[in-house]
């Protein structure tokens, strides 16, 4: 294996554990949360379940541009494509966006989120305001997978 395909690599394994962390740390936020106004108020635990969710997303979003780095060297065709050092850089650099972006939305994701289930508790016909405005933070997650996805399938093999 060459220096080249173990960057390519490194890359993949940045972003799926980066953003990783971050869904992982989020989602528990959001569920200390979650159980506690459960607690309170049990009618509103379904709803309370949407917000807990949403912090995984960037996760997802790692895990696809770790997959498709993975699918761009053919690790899972069974014999990996020759990478150069300059493109196992580059790998790395377009995993960067998605992982690090992802880790830090998917915290502060947590945090509107356990917000807004604080607001729905009390007041449960506001728990579409509360998805919303939990949603907001989830752009900037978006924008990282999209220039993460742009830049991997930029770099020709």
């Amino acid at each position: 294996m060459t220096v080249g395909q173990i960057l390519a690599l490194v890359g993949a394994a940045i972003a799926v554990i980066l953003s990783g962390m971050g869904s992982s740390k989020g989602v528990g936020l959001a569920g200390e949360t979650a159980a506690g106004v459960s607690s309170e108020n049990p009618e509103v635990s379904s709803k309370l379940l949407v917000l807990q969710l949403l912090p995984a997303t960037q996760g997802i979003y790692g895990f696809l541009i770790g997959v498709i780095v993975l699918i761009n060297t053919n690790v899972l065709g069974g014999a990996m494509k020759a990478v150069s050092l300059e493109q196992g850089i580059a790998f790395i650099i377009a995993c960067l966006p998605v992982g690090i972006v992802g880790y830090h939305s998917a915290i502060r994701q947590a945090k509107v989120s356990a917000a807004s289930m604080l607001m729905t508790g009390q007041r449960p016909e506001m728990s579409g305001k509360g998805v919303t405005m939990t949603v907001m933070v989830e752009t900037y997650a978006v924008f990282a997978l999209l220039v993460s996805f742009l830049m991997v399938n930029a770099i020709a093999l």
